[in-house]
């Protein structure tokens, strides 16, 4: 193991960033050592020497002028270790450290305004001098093992032009706050791409980029081509799937597929693929990034939750997600985790909720599957003031850390307000980057409380209640029903999966009636307003062959 000691040098007395340099040190496996504040030039060799150092960490945070005379001296006393092999790095004020670059000596200089990640990717040895673009990993699951122990940041960015947007993107990656861009493209990008006698001119630039060619994707990939070289991803679309998909691997070198099950089609009007053809499409889809070996995201639990299901029909969409996407060949699964969805909920249920989700999906992984997990804030749940909005966003990411995420999809502060800008994001990731430093220092286990506890076990139990009663909806001889699309789809039109939102819907009943709790979960009740079990609530959709 590796061995670094660090501490203040000469009269300073300031040793907080020290300490946080070496709790990333151990972070990256380094053995530590901690000299203390106002360590002489001699101690802090002799300290060197006797712990056989790799590397020896100095800070200085007084005045410039001081620091530079302290620095000369300690430089020209250390040079027969640097000579040995002994590497050195100093840490301190911008204009302290502007000294410390211009001697020469040492081997990085950090003056505070660098990102945690990176000061931790150098100390894991991905880079002696600053980042090079061959650093930065270029898959989704290779720069999650880079990162670690801090997780990917993920957010959306779409401007109403192509121009606008290839400018927003070099801007993004120039400032390195954000590992995945993740592309918002507009309505016929989505469903029309392949189709321009379908696009509607008047729509162009409706909801995000309007990309219409192979080479727009290019442009936007290379201006991402900076900084620190972010991955780069897009919607599935709702139409021409492996057609866009192959495009999107050869353009963007799409990092992560995002689909759903039951949506993007004729039901919520996003598609023109009818239910159980949608379906069938997006079964597709996940074998085709399965084949290839890139990670697979399904977005179907949110889609629940923002019409206001009910709690448990967002874990048995988030099983089905996961049963599907290893059914169809996908090796590494993606786990969309949205909090604050319905707008109401309780914290407490809302992590009880996603604790719910991750013990269902937990055995399906294994050699093959593995399973990373993704949270994000709902998009429904941010108040239109953006100070407010900034504080809840910082507060949303801080709890989401205490499921350990593995990628955190920063919803920008602006959602309700308007579709972010490049300085947006940035200002957004920020937030969200403190909020995580801060979670990573100490957070409480608030998962272990009795509460949040108490309501996973109950829709543990509940979810199996409604996956049985969608294994009853198959005809017989179906071998799998939790991936038969015409028993899926029966699944929706039956109304075993149902939501408050789909009312008049063509394919689904609409029917189901939930509200928030006096616990702050979002349960199914009756006409009368009393909580209902699911045994309760599927025996009366009148499905004979249910139970």
């Amino acid at each position: 193991m590796k061995t670094v000691v660090a501490g203040a040098l000469g009269e300073c007395a300031h040793v907080a960033g020290v300490m946080n340099f070496l709790r990333l040190a151990e972070a990256a496996g380094w053995r530590t050592v901690f000299l203390g504040p106002a360590v002489s030039v001699q101690e802090m060799l002799k300290a060197a020497r006797r712990e056989k150092a790799d590397l020896v960490g100095v800070s200085y945070r007084l005045t410039p002028e001081n620091g530079a005379r302290l620095l000369g001296d300690f430089c020209e006393a250390a040079d027969d270790l640097r000579e040995a092999g002994t590497r050195f790095v100093f840490g301190g004020t911008p204009l302290v450290a502007q000294e410390a670059r211009a001697i020469g000596f040492f081997e990085r200089v950090f003056d505070g305004t660098e990102s945690t990640d990176m000061v931790l990717a150098y100390l894991k040895g991905q880079a002696h001098g600053g980042l090079a673009q061959e650093d930065y990993p270029q898959t989704t699951v290779e720069r999650i093992g880079w990162k670690s122990p801090f997780p990917l940041l993920r957010h959306h960015f779409g401007l109403p032009t192509l121009e606008a947007t290839v400018q927003g993107v070099a801007r993004i990656a120039e400032a390195q706050v954000l590992d995945v861009i993740s592309l918002g493209i507009d309505q016929d990008a989505q469903a029309n791409f392949f189709h321009p006698e379908r696009q509607d001119p008047r729509a162009r630039g409706a909801g995000g980029v309007p990309v219409r060619s192979a080479d727009d994707y290019r442009a936007l990939y290379a201006a991402s081509r900076r900084g620190n070289h972010p991955l780069m991803r897009t919607y599935s679309g709702s139409d021409d799937l492996i057609q866009l998909a192959a495009m999107y691997v050869e353009t963007i070198h799409n990092a992560w597929c995002a689909v759903p099950i039951f949506w993007f089609n004729q039901m919520d009007g996003r598609g023109p693929l009818g239910l159980e053809e949608s379906v069938r499409a997006h079964q597709e889809l996940m074998a085709w990034y399965g084949e290839r070996d890139i990670p697979v995201e399904l977005n179907e639990p949110h889609h629940w939750g923002m019409r206001d299901a009910p709690d448990v029909i967002y874990v048995v969409a988030a099983y089905l997600s996961a049963h599907n996407a290893r059914a169809f060949g996908v090796r590494d699964y993606i786990a969309q985790l949205m909090f604050d969805s319905p707008p109401g909920v309780a914290e407490a249920m809302d992590l009880a909720k996603m604790l719910a989700a991750l013990e269902l999906i937990a055995p399906l992984q294994r050699a093959g599957f593995r399973i990373w997990r993704q949270t994000r804030t709902g998009l429904l749940s941010y108040p239109l003031d953006l100070d407010a909005a900034r504080a809840h966003l910082a507060a949303s990411v801080y709890f989401q850390m205490s499921l350990r995420p593995h990628i955190v999809h920063v919803v920008g502060h602006t959602e309700a307000h308007h579709a972010a800008t490049a300085d947006d994001v940035i200002e957004a990731c920020k937030l969200a980057r403190r909020a995580i430093e801060n979670a990573l220092h100490g957070q409480p286990r608030m998962a272990a409380d009795a509460a949040v506890q108490e309501r996973k076990e109950e829709l543990v139990e509940q979810a199996q209640v409604t996956l049985a009663a969608i294994r009853a909806l198959a005809d017989h001889g179906v071998a799998d029903p939790l991936t038969d699309a015409a028993t899926l789809a029966r699944a929706v039109t039956s109304g075993v999966l149902d939501a408050p939102h789909l009312r008049n819907n063509p394919f689904a009943r609409g029917e189901i009636i939930t509200r928030v709790d006096a616990r702050g979960a979002c349960v199914a009740v009756n006409a009368a307003g009393r909580a209902i079990s699911e045994e309760e609530r599927i025996a009366g959709l009148g499905i004979n062959r249910l139970f």
